[in-house]
């Protein structure tokens, strides 16, 4: 009977199968010849010999250095006529040197490509950008400059946003404090700047309000902590004295805790064109020239009261603007996702406990500054309904946004998140999104039965 072929641990004394099976040479003599007739490296080549494991399940070209390629192929070409007595022993190892060394350079010119049309992209994208930009700016300025500039036009222009360098501009005659006539422009908003310096003085030469000013001077240093320019006695003082003036003339809400968050971003817009480079954020307010901010000062004291003329229920005795929209809030959550509303419900949390802010302060205490200058670009040019109706639908898509992280979590975390959200870093994107959804909300709700009322 034959015997079948065996083959354990090559020692010395071992051997190797034959060509027709049965024993073989011993294992010895058997490398010995294989050896002798691989190609000998000389003396200048041995710095470039590597380990080599036969039957891995990787090639040839995973061991070479890549500053050795070029030398490794030209060897292989010396030896290519002995190379064909080679057999292979080990059914595993079917490296092919040569294929993966043009793998190899094919793969490198791939990536090579590759970066280059990455850099071309991205060029053409941000030329792109940029020509939209200069596009839009040129768009804005026609109707700006118009002799009567249209609002309606203008409004249409801004829902999505205003170019920075002419949003001041644009903001002051939406708003209704710039007169749409250019021809009359120009003295009216001088007289208005006087009439508020002459407010000031009167009503600090007649004695102060106490309790009023009591809270104003603990609340302007709370202001925006997070913001250096905020923190300079030059803006500080004149928070001062845009809410105690505004105060004084709505005796129906005297000072409400939140009113000085929203003077902020009026400063902010009508400083910008006083930064060239810096960002306002860090802008110190002394390089400014004096006439100057004593303009930004009272164009920001009569643009928040445009603004708190339509939101005035939020701040009078109970606040019962508030109050409505969070319900409004509350029954359009519910008809968008019940599931979210039923499991805030179990976890004992209401409406209140969280939006209440988010009325308050319209939401500009849980975005970055920059993504409120572009929401407030949008409800301004809603006109009287934009920081009060369509602000609940904002609300609503803002909560939409975290919905899935809020169903996962208890009362404690919930609130912990919700009083902490993580939108430090939030850019226009972000608020793109919201923007978006919020349209959407309104828009199916502004046809159908369920619309706010």
């Amino acid at each position: 009977m034959r015997r079948q072929p065996e083959m354990a641990e090559v020692d010395r004394t071992e051997y190797v199968f034959g060509e027709n099976g049965g024993l073989g040479a011993p294992s010895s003599s058997f490398f010995r010849r294989i050896a002798s007739m691989a190609p000998q490296p000389s003396d200048e080549d041995e710095s470039d010999t590597f380990q080599r494991t036969v039957g891995a399940g990787y090639t040839y070209a995973d061991q070479i250095a890549p500053n050795k390629i070029k030398r490794t192929k030209s060897r292989q070409d010396k030896h290519k006529g002995r190379r064909g007595s080679y057999f292979d022993l080990d059914d595993d190892w079917d490296a092919n040197v040569e294929h993966n060394l043009v793998d190899g350079a094919k793969f490198k010119k791939s990536l090579a490509g590759q970066a280059m049309e990455s850099a071309e992209s991205l060029a053409f994208a941000e030329c792109e950008e940029m020509n939209n930009r200069i596009s839009r700016i040129r768009r804005f300025q026609a109707v700006l400059d118009a002799p009567i500039v249209d609002l309606a036009h203008l409004k249409k222009l801004s829902y999505t946003g205003v170019p920075e360098e002419l949003r001041p501009k644009t903001w002051q005659l939406l708003l209704g404090y710039l007169a749409p006539n250019g021809e009359r422009r120009e003295r009216t908003l001088a007289k208005k700047r006087q009439e508020y310096h002459n407010g000031v003085q009167q009503v600090f030469n007649t004695g102060l309000d106490e309790q009023m000013w009591h809270q104003i001077s603990i609340d302007v240093p709370r202001t925006n902590p997070h913001i250096k320019l905020y923190s300079h006695p030059i803006i500080q003082k004149a928070l001062e004295r845009i809410l105690y003036l505004w105060a004084i003339r709505h005796p129906a809400s005297g000072y409400v805790q939140g009113i000085n968050d929203l003077v902020t971003p009026f400063i902010q817009t009508f400083l910008q064109p006083h930064v060239e480079h810096a960002s306002v954020d860090d802008l110190d307010p002394e390089t400014v020239p004096q006439q100057s901010m004593r303009d930004i000062e009272a164009d920001a004291y009569w643009c928040l009261t445009k603004l708190l003329d339509g939101i005035q229920d939020n701040y009078i005795h109970a606040q019962p603007g508030i109050h409505k929209q969070v319900a409004q809030l509350q029954d359009l959550c519910t008809r968008l996702d019940r599931n979210l509303v039923e499991h805030l419900r179990s976890e004992g949390i209401e409406f209140m406990q969280f939006s209440f802010r988010w009325m308050n302060c319209l939401l500009m205490r849980e975005v970055p500054m920059g993504c409120t200058i572009r929401i407030w670009d949008t409800y301004i040019s809603e006109g009287p309904q934009g920081f009060s109706a369509f602000h609940v639908y904002v609300c609503a898509a803002f909560l939409n946004y975290w919905k899935e992280q809020i169903k996962v979590k208890d009362f404690q975390d919930i609130m912990v998140f919700l009083q902490a959200l993580p939108t430090a870093d939030w850019t226009e994107k972000e608020v793109e999104l919201i923007l978006s959804e919020a349209f959407l909300f309104q828009t199916l709700y502004k046809t159908g039965s369920a619309h706010l009322k």
